[in-house]
C-alpha cells in the first residue's frame, strides 16, 4: 500500500468509517502519484493550456487542437518506465497499447507514433538487453496494429542503467464534429465493457509505478506488468470506430492505469454523477478472481462505452460481429458515489470525488548543493573530435532502431525518420510535423535551462521542417518527489518549459508525470521529454541534407562559448560539469520567426535545406547535412556570428540555442542576409556546398564524406551484432 497515515485519516474522516479492504485497495491506486498527480498538479498550473486552436486541453485522455476547418489533431504522451525496466518487451508494447487507446477514446484514428527512449550505455550488457527488447516491443506492437512509428530519439547515459525511460507519443486525426469524451453525463445510461477479458496481470501497476525500484523488482514486480495483445487491439479499434459511427455513444474511455476503478470513477466524477457496478458481469480470463483483483486489474485492450439502454442492442451487434467479449457492467446514477456489488451484495461504496480528486500534497523544494570543482579540458585535433562525436551513441545513426518500425503504413508519411522531425499529410494541401526532444544532461546541470532548452529544441525541429509550432505534449520523468532536491528539479524544469511555451504562445494540451525513477539511490537525470506538433503547407516542407553544388551555407543565430554539458565535453573529454547553455526567449523566438518567414515567402525555392543546431553544435550539424546529402562543403569558421574571441572547438561544438543552418541557392544569399538584418536576427554566410569532403578554415581541416559516414553509421549495429 502507498497510502500514507495522513491520507488514511483523511479517508476515514470523509467516509465517517474505516474503509474495507476492497475500498482501501481502490483508494490506494487512485491516491497513487501515477493516478492522482497529487504532488505535481500545483506546479503543472504554470503551463499555458489555452489558445485559439485548442479544442481540448489537459484533463482527458489526450489533448485536441484544430488542424483544418473540419479536422483536429489529437495527441497524448505516456511513460512505461517501471514496466520496461522489469519486462522490457511487454512493458514497451503495453505502453504503446495504452497511448493508442487514449487517442481512440477521443474518437480519433491513430496515425502516428513516436518514441523517446533512454538507456544505460551500450557497453553495459543489461542496458543492451533492455534496449533490444524495448525496441522490439514497440515495433511488434505498432507494426501489428498498423500505426506507423515515424520518429523519436534515443539517449544513452550511465544513470539510466537501472531505470530506462520509455516514453511514447501517439497522434490521431478526428473530424471536429465526431470528438468523444471520457464522461458519463446522463443518469440511467449504462456502462458497457468491451475488449480483452479481465485477468490478474497489471494488478497494482500504478502503485508499482509510484514507488522506487529495487534490486528485487525485476522478479517481484513482473505481475504488475500488463500483457499486451496487438491483434485484439486491432479488433477493438475497428469495433470502436464502427460503434462511434452507428451508435449514439455518450462517453468512451479506455482502461489503463487503475483499471475499472479509475475508468468508472473518473467518467462519473467528470459529469458530477455516480456509478453502480456489478462485478459478476465483468468477463474474466481467469477463474476465482477476487473483487479486489477485478477492480484493480490493468489487463489491456479494454474499453468502456456509456450509452442509453435503448442503444445497447445496436452496440452489442457490432461487438458480436468483431467477436469481442462485452458486458453491461453497471449504470450511471445520481448518488455521487461509486457503488460496487457482487451478486447484488454491496461490497464497496465510495464518493467518486474522493476517488477521482484526492487531496494535494505540498512538497518541499530545495536546490541541491552543486559540486564547484571544475575540470579544465585540453582540446585536441578538430577532425578527430568531430569523428568521435559522430560515432558517439547519442549522435550516431539510429537506423538500427527505426528500420524495425513500419513508418509508411497508412501512406501519410512524407518525411521519414532521420530528419529533424517527421512530416505527415493531412490532406492534399496541409501536413503536420511531429518531434520529441530532451537533453537530460542540460537538465541535470540546470533544470530551468534544460527544461526551457527541451521545448526550444523541439520547436526548432518543427520550424526547420518549415512548420508553424501548433501544440506541445510532454512526459516529465524525475526521481522521488519526496526528496526536496528532486522536487526542486521538477519545479525548475516546469518553470523553464512554461516560460518558453508562453513566449511562443504554444499551448501544452496533454502530458504525463512519471516520478520515482530511481533504484537504490541512483536517480535518473531530470528528463522532461517534449513532443511538439506543427502545421504547414506541403510546398513549405524542407529537409536537412545538402542539395546542390554551389548552394550557400548560412548560420542564423549567435554562437557563444557554451561548452558545459555538451556532447563534446562528455564524449571527447569524459566530463559533465558547469552551466547548461542559456535559453534567451526573445532570441529563440526571433530566430524561429525568421526561418519560418524565409520558408513561407520562398516562392522561387531559394531555401534548399534547413537544420537546427543542438547536440554536437555546428560541427555535427554540418556533418549530418553532408552525410545525408552525400555532398561536401567548404566552411569558414571565423565567419560564424559570435565567432570573434572563440576557439575553433567552441565555434564547432558549442551547443548554444536559437541557431539554424540554412542552405540557399547560389546568388540568393545577399538578399536573404539583408532580409535577416532587417529582422535584427544575427546571420552570416559561412561557406558553400561543394566537393566530396568537409573543409574547415582557417584550421585547414579536411574530412572526406566516407570518413564521416563510417563514423556515423553502424555504431549501434556493432553493439547489437
Amino acid at each position: 500500500m502507498t497510502l500514507t497515515k495522513d491520507e488514511l485519516e483523511y479517508i476515514k474522516e470523509v467516509l465517517g468509517r474505516d474503509p474495507n479492504p476492497l475500498e482501501e485497495g481502490m483508494l490506494d491506486i487512485m491516491f497513487s502519484e501515477h493516478c492522482s498527480y497529487k504532488s505535481s498538479r500545483p506546479i503543472l498550473k504554470l503551463f499555458p493550456t489555452e489558445g485559439e486552436k485548442v479544442i481540448m486541453g489537459p484533463g482527458d485522455d489526450a489533448g485536441i487542437v484544430e488542424l483544418t476547418d473540419e479536422l483536429a489533431l489529437v495527441m497524448g504522451m505516456e511513460s512505461h518506465n517501471h514496466p520496461s525496466a522489469v519486462e522490457p518487451y511487454g512493458g514497451a508494447g503495453t505502453g504503446i497499447g495504452g497511448i493508442i487507446r487514449d487517442i481512440i477514446s477521443m474518437g480519433a484514428m491513430p496515425v502516428a507514433l513516436l518514441d523517446s527512449l533512454r538507456f544505460g550505455p551500450m557497453e553495459d550488457q543489461r542496458s543492451r538487453y533492455i534496449f533490444e527488447y524495448v525496441v522490439k516491443g514497440i515495433s511488434d506492437y505498432g507494426n501489428r496494429v498498423g500505426i506507423p512509428t515515424v520518429g523519436g530519439e534515443v539517449e544513452f547515459e550511465d544513470n539510466f542503467k537501472f531505470n530506462p525511460l520509455v516514453n511514447v507519443v501517439c497522434a490521431g486525426i478526428v473530424r471536429k464534429d465526431e470528438i468523444v469524451r471520457g464522461i458519463a453525463p446522463n443518469v440511467g445510461d449504462v456502462f458497457v465493457l468491451m475488449g480483452g477479458r479481465t485477468g490478474r496481470d497489471g494488478i497494482h501497476g500504478v502503485t508499482f509505478a509510484s514507488e522506487e525500484l529495487t534490486s528485487a523488482s525485476e522478479l517481484e514486480s513482473r505481475p504488475a506488468v500488463q500483457v499486451g495483445d496487438p491483434f485484439t487491439k486491432k479488433q477493438v479499434m475497428e469495433a470502436t470506430f464502427e460503434a462511434l459511427e452507428k451508435v449514439n455513444v455518450q462517453g468512451l474511455k479506455d482502461l489503463g492505469g487503475g483499471g475499472l476503478t479509475c475508468c468508472i470513477s473518473e467518467m462519473a466524477d467528470k459529469s458530477g454523477n455516480g456509478a453502480q457496478m456489478e462485478l459478476t458481469k465483468v468477463p474474466l480470463r481467469e477463474e476465482g478472481m477476487t473483487p479486489y483483483e477485478i477492480m484493480l486489474s490493468e489487463s489491456q485492450e479494454r474499453m468502456v462505452f456509456v450509452v442509453n439502454p435503448h442503444d445497447v442492442d445496436g452496440l452489442v451487434q457490432i461487438f458480436d460481429k468483431h467477436e469481442l467479449p462485452y458486458a453491461v457492467i453497471g449504470q450511471v446514477t445520481d448518488t455521487g458515489h461509486m457503488v460496487v456489488t457482487r451478486e447484488g451484495e454491496l461490497i464497496a461504496d465510495l464518493p467518486t470525488q474522493l476517488l477521482a480528486d484526492p487531496p494535494l500534497v505540498e512538497r518541499e523544494a530545495i536546490e541541491p548543493v552543486k559540486d564547484e570543482k571544475y575540470v579544465e579540458v585540453e582540446d585536441g585535433p578538430l577532425d578527430e573530435a568531430l569523428l568521435n562525436l559522430l560515432s558517439s551513441q547519442n549522435i550516431a545513426s539510429k537506423k538500427w532502431v527505426y528500420r524495425q518500425y513500419d513508418h509508411e503504413v497508412q501512406i501519410r508519411t512524407v518525411v521519414k525518420p532521420g530528419d529533424d522531425a517527421a512530416v505527415l499529410k493531412v490532406d492534399d494541401e496541409k501536413a503536420f510535423t511531429l518531434t520529441s526532444d530532451c537533453n537530460s544532461i542540460h537538465c541535470y546541470l540546470d533544470p530551468y535551462q534544460g527544461g526551457a532548452g527541451a521545448v526550444a529544441e523541439a520547436i526548432r525541429n518543427v520550424v526547420a521542417m518549415g512548420s508553424e509550432p501548433l501544440c506541445l505534449v510532454d512526459c516529465l520523468n524525475f526521481g522521488n518527489p519526496e526528496k526536496p532536491e528532486v522536487f526542486w528539479q521538477f519545479k525548475e524544469c516546469v518553470q523553464g518549459m512554461s516560460d518558453i511555451a508562453n513566449q511562443f504562445q504554444l499551448p501544452v494540451i496533454s502530458g504525463n508525470v512519471s516520478f520515482y525513477n530511481e533504484t537504490e539511490g541512483v536517480t535518473v537525470n531530470p528528463s522532461p521529454v517534449v513532443s511538439v506538433a506543427g502545421i504547414m503547407d506541403i510546398p513549405d516542407i524542407r529537409t536537412m541534407e545538402f542539395k546542390n553544388e554551389g548552394d550557400q551555407i548560412l548560420v542564423i543565430g549567435t554562437t557563444r562559448p557554451e561548452m558545459d554539458g555538451s556532447e563534446y565535453h562528455k564524449t571527447v573529454h569524459g566530463v559533465v560539469q558547469g552551466e547548461a547553455p542559456q535559453v534567451n526567449l526573445e532570441e529563440e523566438y526571433a530566430s524561429a520567426r525568421a526561418v519560418l518567414e524565409l520558408i513561407q515567402n520562398d516562392v522561387e525555392g531559394q531555401v534548399t535545406a534547413v537544420h537546427d543546431l543542438s547536440t554536437g553544435g555546428l560541427g555535427v550539424a554540418l556533418g549530418e547535412m553532408a552525410i545525408k546529402g552525400d555532398m561536401g562543403a567548404s566552411v569558414d569558421l571565423s565567419a560564424v556570428p559570435g565567432a570573434e574571441g572563440l576557439s575553433d572547438p567552441e565555434i564547432l561544438f558549442s551547443e548554444s540555442h536559437a541557431r539554424y543552418l540554412v542552405t540557399v541557392k547560389e546568388g540568393a544569399s545577399a538578399e536573404i542576409l539583408n532580409t535577416l538584418k532587417r529582422m535584427n536576427v544575427p546571420a552570416a554566410a559561412i561557406g558553400s556546398v561543394k566537393g566530396t569532403s568537409l573543409k574547415l578554415k582557417p584550421s585547414n581541416i579536411e574530412i572526406n564524406i566516407q570518413q564521416l559516414k563510417d563514423s556515423y553509421h553502424g555504431v549501434i549495429e556493432k553493439f547489437m551484432a
